[in-house]
This record gives C-alpha cells, structure tokens and sequence, in this order.
C-alpha cells in the first residue's frame, strides 16, 4: 500500500500530509525519462539521487545516448513505449516544445499511459493543456519547468540548488509537485494556465537575450581592437547584472540614462559604419532604455527630448 504523502508546505516551509482530496503517492516513485537531452538527464541524475527509482530513460541521438551513458549508467535504455509502461508513478517526458504534442498523442494512442500515473513535462512555454490527452488513460497532468540553462553534464548537478521551478498543477497533485521540486533543490513558483506563456517569454526575453546582446557587445569590441573582450566585459557585465538584481531601474547608468544625446549619435553613427545590422536592436534597447529611465526618475523629461530625438531620426533612417 502506497504510503501517505509527505511533503513541505511552498508557503510555510513546514511537512504538509496528503489530505482526502490529494492522491497519496510512494516515498519512493518509480521514474522513466523520455528524451534524454540536457535536461532529461540531469534531472533524472537529479532524481536518482534523491532517492527515487529511474528504471528506463529513451534518447535516440548518440549524444543522448552519451549523456545517459555520463549521468544514469545503470538506467536501461528502452524506446519512448517502454519508459513510458516501465514509468509506473511519474513519466517525465523532456522532448523540446514543438515535439510535446506529438509525444503525448502517441503515447495516448499506443495505450501506453495508465490510470493515477503522473505525466510531467518540462516545458516552461506549455501548461497543462498540452497534456489533456493523458486524461483518457486516467492518468495526471503536470508542468515543471526548471528556470535554468542546462549543459549537459554533471555540473549541471551542482546548480540545481535554489533553482526556481515554474509549477502548473491540478489541485490534487500540487503536493507532489512541491515534493518534487524539494527532492530536486530547488522553490516552486505556482504559475496560473493562462500565464505560462508570458512566463516562458520573460525567461527567454532575460536569459537567451541575454547571450545575444553579450555576444554582440563582444563582437563590437573585437571590431574596436580589443583582442580579449571577454575580460572587459565580465567584471561589467557582473556588476550590472547583480546591481539589476537587486536594486531595478535603479542601477541604470550610461549615456541613455544621462539623456547623453551626442554620445548616443556617435555610437550610431559607428554602428551603422562598423556593424550596420546592429543599429536597429541598439535603437529599440536605447528607446526602452530610455522609457524606463524615465518612468523611474533617472531621467527628466526634458533631458530625454534630445535624445528620442537623436533615436528617432536613426529610427527613420533605417526604417527608410
């Protein structure tokens, strides 16, 4: 007989106990991973480690195949059917976005799900409307989507502490979910069906942007002589990321925070010299830029007329 669930309140941080309208589940689930990439595996490490029984995991690439062989040598490889019959408390199913739906129409139709087992993915884009076919075996959706970028290895281990995991759950299961975001390190933040997609968008806008703009930064000082930017840039880039962090549009600096208008010309005028296609996304950040600077007090009004003015005239110009 399964034992009642045990887990730890996300609100109060004390053990809270499956109540008559949750579902009790084993301390010890029985786990199968379909797709192994990068965070597949680690979270099947992750879970391994914790205590739970990951029996099959599926990945057909040899890099997948690699990762299993790094992170769990001793879980059979079986094909996406068999993790999925094998998985007899939680399938979690780590395939990108655009192969969710797939996965999940297939499974359903092969009769490979069964009734009280729990299906998760790990999209942060999707909820639990993605999973709605899973219903017609009896068997439970859920979202959990790890806010952190993922490499593949070991390493990957040690950064799950503290980590953040974005949790849509049916009300019986959200127990579960905390539990299983404790077994893995890390804090559940509840996040309403209809908000997944505004979630998934401001992780991407602050992380995979992110490498693009240090990437572009990189390369402008690559044109500008500098033979090493990585190192001007990380002590920067450090600082203005922890002072974001902690203290908002507080800790904007620079030109467009000055209402700079001269240098901000100057800079485009390179720009369009140097790296032409970069204008455009210097124009959008500088005017974003320069909208909170405003709202927050940084930047007065008056000071800013000469500097939208420098942005709109090179707005046109390359709109033309």
């Amino acid at each position: 007989m399964s034992a009642p669930l045990r887990t730890h309140s996300a609100a109060r941080g004390r053990p809270a106990t499956a109540t008559s309208s949750q579902v009790a589940f084993p301390s010890v689930l029985t786990v199968g991973i379909i797709g192994a990439g990068r965070v597949g595996a680690t979270l099947g490490a992750a879970l391994a480690a914790a205590g739970h029984r990951v029996v099959a995991a599926s990945g057909a690439s040899g890099a997948s195949q690699a990762r299993l062989a790094l992170l769990l040598p001793t879980v059979s490889r079986r094909s996406v059917v068999e993790v999925a019959r094998a998985a007899t408390d939680l399938l979690l199913i780590t395939v990108p976005d655009d192969a969710l739906a797939g996965v999940v129409a297939d499974l359903t139709a092969d009769g490979a799900l069964r009734p009280g087992q729990v299906v998760a993915h790990t999209s942060g884009a999707h909820g639990l409307a993605v999973l709605a076919p899973v219903g017609t075996a009896g068997a439970r959706p859920l979202a959990l989507h790890p806010a952190m970028t993922f490499a593949g290895t070991p390493d990957d281990l040690g950064r799950l502490p503290g980590v953040s995991y974005g949790v849509t759950a049916p009300a019986e299961l959200r127990p579960l979910a905390a539990r299983l975001v404790v077994d893995l390190g890390g804090v559940p933040e509840w996040i309403v069906e209809a908000d997944r997609p505004l979630y998934h968008a401001a992780l991407a806008h602050g992380a995979n942007h992110l490498v693009t703009l240090v990437n572009e930064a990189a390369d402008w000082l690559r044109d500008a002589g500098v033979g090493q930017p990585e190192k001007v840039l990380a002590p920067l880039l450090r600082a203005a990321l922890e002072n974001a962090l902690r203290l908002g549009d507080e800790a904007l600096t620079g030109p467009v925070s000055r209402g700079d208008a001269g240098t901000v010309r100057r800079h485009l005028a390179r720009l369009a010299a140097t790296a032409p296609d970069s204008v455009e996304p210097y124009l959008v950040l500088a005017r974003r830029t320069a909208e909170r600077a405003v709202a927050s007090g940084r930047l007065r009004p008056a000071d800013a007329t000469a500097l939208l003015g420098v942005l709109d005239g090179y707005g046109s110009q390359v709109a033309a």
